[in-house]
């Protein structure tokens, strides 16, 4: 469609970027290490780690992982909440030729399996908290090399020692584990300075990470960003956030809060990316769920960029701590992942002053599509405008085009689109068109300023807080409980997580109850899959073929 979103960019904003300007991921990194050594890059409870630090260990790292025999290409998994070891591993890996698989820390033995196997990775980074769940699965992935990480190992003397300590004694939160040849984290990059380090020829067709995501089929697939897709994005971002940016009070670093998961591809593209790339710091926070932890870190700070989902907002912004934290630095809250609810927007506004800017992206898409002006006063309600070098257009179920006004599925093309779904060429055929456009499943509308709206989902996907949960995955697990005749995930809507997963359930056993589910539930799913609601039915509504009818699951609240 015509690009009629232009006229309403900010000033300074351009109509296209430069998605060349940087060969790879690599080159915008080492740029950012050469440019900012000293800076702080990352802080995490009263430590720091500068530019230079992060520069000298990924070489060192990626010296060691190329002593492993990884060739180039070869997938390596990272299986980390925020703490200093991510951006050096990622680095490293990419540093090395090596492709970053990302992985959700809180999966199930299952989960992980599949997802090891399905990337055929060699190699993971895991901290030592979550090495039992692998440990119940590594014999019958393709792993042969595992580097050991631990909360403490990266926050010096005698720090490093108390975090340590504490996670491991008081709080118990490594549970036992045996992982014969493992090697722990700081001893690779010890290993690697005595290593050399070739730095091979990555460029922008290069693979850099495969990021999961559901599918429509259940099974969940590896979206290939190449360096090409990550790069466009990361500088999209930049040329989108600049409005916001100009506030920043000149000689302040940019401090950003980092508490969407680096391994989710909105806090691997916008904090870790981008803003390295501008020079910024991020504030490392490993668990957003608890909320005193959060709070005691954020009132050591100032931060100027909050880039979070409308669960975190809204818990935040509810919360008796709330006041201990100084938020007049706050010039930019970026909302995505899910949609922002109108009232979170109201509260968020009402406290801090600084209105939630809400954008719209898919790991697909690297991910970041579109996005409202960073110098919005309001909520719109909207996912905004398309971002740079980027076209939206709305699509029939013919694949035609609709206009202003009309319904149709937000089909999206830019630079920041995938290559496709990793070895799984009929489902990319499936999301593709011939023109170059990703068809995203989500149905919206357009405005004539050119602001697109969400107005529906085309897939059963279920979001919670910023989560895709696939029915599909939920109900191939509870069909494998005894007693379990039939299944049936739906979302519904959530205060808290926008939407929470509800489980219909035919029983086979007459004697299987609600508890039973759920701890069936609890071995199997991680969770935010699973099931907030729990019901029994004697059948579930299906189609003359036999195919569930979930839109009647979700009205019957």
């Amino acid at each position: 469609m015509e690009k009629i979103w232009l006229k309403n960019y900010p000033a300074g904003v351009p109509a296209d970027i430069n998605a060349e300007l940087y060969p790879s991921l690599v080159a915008l990194m080492e740029g950012a290490f050469k440019k900012y050594p000293q800076q702080p890059a990352y802080k995490m409870l009263g430590r720091s780690i500068t530019f230079a630090q992060i520069d000298e260990a990924s070489r060192a790292l990626a010296a060691y992982f190329q002593s492993l025999g990884l060739e180039r290409g070869d997938r390596v998994a990272i299986m980390m909440p925020n703490v200093m070891q991510y951006p050096v591993a990622v680095a490293a890996v990419l540093r090395a030729g090596l492709v970053v698989v990302n992985v959700n820390p809180l999966y199930t033995p299952r989960e992980l399996e599949h997802q090891l196997k399905d990337a055929g990775a060699k190699a993971i980074v895991i901290l030592e908290n979550f090495a039992a769940t692998l440990q119940q699965c590594i014999a019958n992935t393709p792993v042969k090399h595992v580097l050991l990480a631990s909360m403490g190992e990266m926050l010096g003397f005698p720090k490093g020692l108390i975090v340590n300590y504490v996670v491991r004694k008081v709080k118990k939160l490594v549970p036992a584990f045996e992982l014969p040849g493992a090697v722990r984290f700081n001893e690779a990059v010890a290993r690697g300075r005595g290593l050399s380090y070739t730095a091979p020829k990555v460029g922008p067709g290069d693979v850099a990470v495969l990021q999961y995501t559901g599918g429509t089929t259940g099974v969940s697939k590896g979206a290939v960003l190449l360096h090409r897709n990550l790069v466009a994005n990361t500088l999209q971002a930049e040329a989108w956030y600049q409005p916001a940016l100009k506030k920043v009070p000149q000689g302040e670093q940019l401090m950003s809060v980092c508490a969407l998961p680096l391994y989710h591809i909105f806090g691997f593209t916008t904090n870790m990316m981008l803003s390295m790339h501008v020079g910024g710091c991020n504030i490392l926070i490993p668990n957003p769920r608890d909320l005193p932890a959060v709070f005691k870190e954020l009132s050591k700070h100032r931060f100027h960029s909050l880039p979070a989902v409308n669960t975190l907002f809204l818990a935040m912004a509810n919360h008796p701590q709330f006041s201990t934290v100084d938020w007049s630095g706050l010039v930019i809250s970026v909302g995505g992942g899910m949609a922002v609810q109108q009232a979170t927007a109201k509260l968020w506004l009402e406290k801090t002053g600084c209105p939630i800017v809400e954008g719209y992206g898919l790991s697909e898409t690297s991910p970041v599509a579109s996005c409202n002006p960073t110098d919005s006063t309001a909520y719109t309600g909207s996912i905004g405008l398309p971002m740079p070098s980027t076209e939206l257009c709305l699509l029939d179920d013919e694949g035609k085009e609709v206009g202003i006004g009309g319904t149709g599925e937000i089909a999206i093309r830019g630079p920041q689109v995938m290559a496709g779904y990793w070895q799984r060429p009929d489902e990319t055929a499936k999301v593709m068109t011939a023109d170059g456009y990703f068809r995203t499943g989500d149905i919206g509308m357009v405005d004539e300023r050119g602001f697109f709206r969400i107005v529906d989902r085309k897939k059963d996907m279920i979001l919670v807080s910023g989560f895709n949960v696939y029915p599909n995955e939920v109900e191939d697990v509870i069909t494998q409980m005894p007693g379990v005749l039939e299944a049936a995930a739906v979302g519904v809507p959530d205060a808290k997580a926008g939407e929470a997963v509800k489980l219909v359930i035919v029983k086979k056993d007459p004697a299987i109850d609600e508890d039973q589910v759920r701890a069936f539930c609890e071995a199997n799913l991680t969770g935010y899959k699973r099931p907030k609601i729990v019901e029994f039915r004697t059948e579930l509504p299906k189609t003359p073929v036999g195919k569930i009818l979930r839109r009647e699951l979700r009205d019957k609240k």
